[in-house]
């Protein structure tokens, strides 16, 4: 493990998601830790996108932009809103130049699959509706997220592909949770990582998919068909459960004539990004919002 970010493993939560709503806020006190980014090159605005139900967003519009991602959150499904997201949504609006939408999906278990891929498909609609108003090219939209939040992007691009909705451009997928079989070597091996693993991950697969059968919507890595995708972005950790099946999807994209740029970051773990004043983070961080740029705002 990258030793600036060894220093601060005992300082993560225990990774245990069998009380969802305790979770819940200790994810919010350590996001609460974390140094405010700088907003003051962007406007931020929440607003209300009608669905049913209605889906709250964050809206963060940098000066001149050109594309838009809509961003979603990680938390395994059961955790995260639009404020514990805030310190990263705000930081790649910054380095991207785009305008990112922050989509405040609902959770499970209380809300099983499909509602949080409702609620991130509706986001999209929204937002390829109202490109005029939110100043952006409707042809420059991306999707894109971090762990659940990234599975969801995958499963908002097979959607939208699969019920001709309005074309994405790009995906970004960061440590992606994709594939509820957790049947890959990384997925069997790391059950003593940080703040993620194959325990947590069962939990959280068992909180989404409730009594439903996994369909690829749910979990991505199911889908038979990856051909007619967006180019995607997918970035993993070495010691994180995902990493595995990330490399997977990746590689089953490229034989399925998608665009892929693939970066597996060595001595990370999942979420380790948190970790600001580690230089891999910075550079993890800064990766992501540069392959944002490159799709929609440059």
């Amino acid at each position: 493990m990258d030793p600036e970010l060894e220093a601060f493993v005992p300082l993560f939560p225990k990774a245990d998601l069998t009380d969802p709503v305790g979770q819940r806020k200790n994810l919010a006190a350590l996001a609460a830790t974390l140094p405010p980014p700088d907003t003051t090159g962007m406007e931020i605005e929440d607003r209300t996108v009608p669905a049913d139900p209605d889906v709250a967003v964050r809206i963060y519009r940098p000066h001149q932009a050109r594309g838009a991602v809509v961003w979603l959150h990680g938390g395994g499904f059961v955790m995260g809103d639009l404020d514990t997201e805030h310190p990263w949504a705000a930081r790649l609006a910054d380095g991207s130049g785009a305008v990112l939408i922050s989509v405040d999906y609902r959770l499970a278990p209380e809300h099983p699959f499909p509602a949080a891929l409702d609620d991130a498909y509706a986001a999209l609609l929204w937002t390829a509706e109202h490109a005029a108003e939110l100043g952006i090219d409707p042809e420059r939209i991306a999707v894109g997220g971090h762990s659940a939040g990234a599975g969801l992007a995958a499963a908002v691009a097979l959607r939208a592909r699969d019920q001709h909705g309005p074309p994405i451009r790009f995906q970004l997928l960061n440590q992606a949770q994709l594939d509820d079989r957790q049947e890959t070597w990384s997925q069997r091996n790391f059950t003593g990582t940080p703040w993620m693993n194959r325990d947590k991950l069962t939990a959280s697969w068992r909180h989404y998919l409730g009594s439903a059968p996994a369909t690829p919507y749910a979990a991505p890595a199911r889908a038979a068909d990856l051909s007619g995708l967006p180019p995607a972005h997918i970035a993993t950790a070495e010691l994180c459960p995902n990493r595995d099946e990330d490399i997977d999807y990746a590689l089953r994209l490229l034989r399925a004539g998608v665009s892929v740029e693939l970066h597996q970051w060595p001595g990370t773990f999942h979420g380790s990004q948190a970790i600001l004043s580690a230089e891999v983070s910075q550079r993890q961080i800064a990766e992501l919002a540069a392959a944002v740029r490159r799709a929609v705002a440059d």
